[in-house]
């Protein structure tokens, strides 16, 4: 999609906030919004979320996998079905307080993120269980390069009503998704001028 008449702007939701440091030519990327990016560990959720967590992981994920071969997410009420390795892969991953980038075996891995040298914003609600601030900036650690500035979201303060992890998308967030294409248009801006 990368044009020499246009920039091109990425924006990204919990994985997408991932997938920014695996791109391939992320080095086409003019700047990036993430919304509800996080780490996954469960010590950064708040204790009650936690051990849902955990029973997830160690016995409502184990036994779904056993019964129908991959983790039945809508099962759970709880999103998209996963392969049984995303799954594992997954589970593995959010062992570690900082995700991937704590892990032996993905080594490897902080050298694709530190490629990352564009501007990235990152917002996250305080109601997100999964992903809250202090997950958030965990996770963007990783991006050691890249001009990150953090947000964090008070929905009640800004009369938003509950975000959570998918409300970034319902009608009442507007005002998030008008914030996020003035910090494109400010960026862009700047970017010009230098």
């Amino acid at each position: 999609m990368a044009s020499d008449e246009l920039p091109l702007l990425l924006v990204g939701h919990s994985y997408g906030g991932h997938a920014l440091g695996l791109l391939p030519n992320q080095h086409k990327v003019a700047a990036c919004y993430l919304f509800g990016v996080s780490a996954g560990w469960h010590g950064w959720m708040p204790p009650l979320e936690r051990v849902k967590v955990w029973l997830t992981w160690n016995l409502f994920g184990p036994l779904l996998t056993r019964w129908k071969g991959y983790l039945a997410w809508s099962k759970l009420g709880m999103g998209e079905d996963l392969p049984l390795s995303v799954y594992h892969q997954w589970k593995r991953w959010c062992r570690y307080p900082h995700y991937f980038f704590d892990d032996p075996r993905m080594a490897g891995i902080r050298d694709s993120y530190d490629r990352v040298r564009m501007p990235v914003l990152a917002a996250n609600s305080v109601d997100d269980l999964w992903a809250g601030p202090a997950s958030r900036d965990a996770f963007m650690a990783g991006y050691r390069n890249a001009d990150v500035t953090a947000v964090t979201i008070d929905p009640a303060r800004a009369g938003f009503g509950p975000i959570g992890h998918m409300g970034y998308f319902k009608a009442q967030a507007q005002p998030l998704w008008e914030e996020a294409l003035a910090w494109f248009q400010t960026e862009l801006s700047s970017a010009t001028k230098s």
